[in-house]
């Protein structure tokens, strides 16, 4: 799941290190695709600060709901459709449709939820700038961060650009996809293909806006299984 999503099961919660804790994994990522960080296998280090440890149980509650959701017949039934759907934009070039199916799922969730005003983007953004402490960079040296200011510089520009409010545009979900899709290659799609890409995900998003909560309820079941 995306950033929207992952804040959807947090929205009530008031402890700013666990929202940020539900989204640290794919932030870390999104910083450096070759960072890879397990906390959660060195418990044992965070457990005497309260802030570590509300740090730590975010971070585990992302690994459960993607967990969930990735293991889902609802993701397996909602990618094969949305697969299918977009074959004609990928006709042609590296990016292969189930890969592409998988990310533009995820970032159409998010879209739903902020159209349609389930989660409120603005408290995430402010949950994530009263994180910013010397208890997160305190978290994440004993994690094993190697590159502790570039981390900072992009939290810095990802709070400042707001970015996630732009997925209320179809296009700019189209637009995610291709910056994803050119980590991996360095020219993914033509205009033509990312027009097709931007009217498929549109009808996709049509039949999958009555009831994609259903996902949430269902992953959301799971987790209380394990408070």
């Amino acid at each position: 799941m995306n950033f929207l999503s992952h804040f959807y099961f947090e929205r009530e919660n008031t402890n700013d290190y666990m929202v940020i804790g539900v989204v640290l994994p794919d932030l870390i990522k999104n910083a450096d695709k070759n960072w890879n960080l397990n906390p959660q296998k060195d418990e044992y280090l965070f457990r005497d600060v309260p802030e570590y440890n509300a740090l730590l149980t975010g971070w585990k509650r992302h690994l459960e709901v993607d967990r969930v959701f990735h293991s889902s017949e609802y993701f397996k039934e909602q990618t094969a459709i949305l697969k299918q759907m977009i074959l004609p934009a990928v006709e042609t070039g590296p990016v292969k449709a189930f890969f592409l199916a998988h990310i533009g799922l995820e970032l159409i969730l998010d879209h739903l939820l902020l159209t349609q005003q389930i989660v409120n983007a603005d408290d995430f953004y402010v949950q994530l700038q009263a994180s910013r402490t010397d208890e997160l960079t305190g978290f994440l040296r004993l994690a094993g961060l190697p590159g502790q200011q570039k981390f900072s510089s992009f939290l810095d520009d990802f709070i400042e650009s707001r970015y996630l409010f732009s997925y209320a545009d179809m296009e700019n979900i189209t637009y995610s996809l291709n910056r994803i899709c050119m980590r991996l290659w360095p020219n993914p799609f033509q205009k033509e293909q990312l027009d097709m890409l931007t009217i498929q995900l549109e009808k996709f998003k049509l039949q999958l806006q009555n009831n994609f909560l259903t996902i949430f309820h269902e992953v959301g079941t799971e987790l209380d299984k394990i408070k």
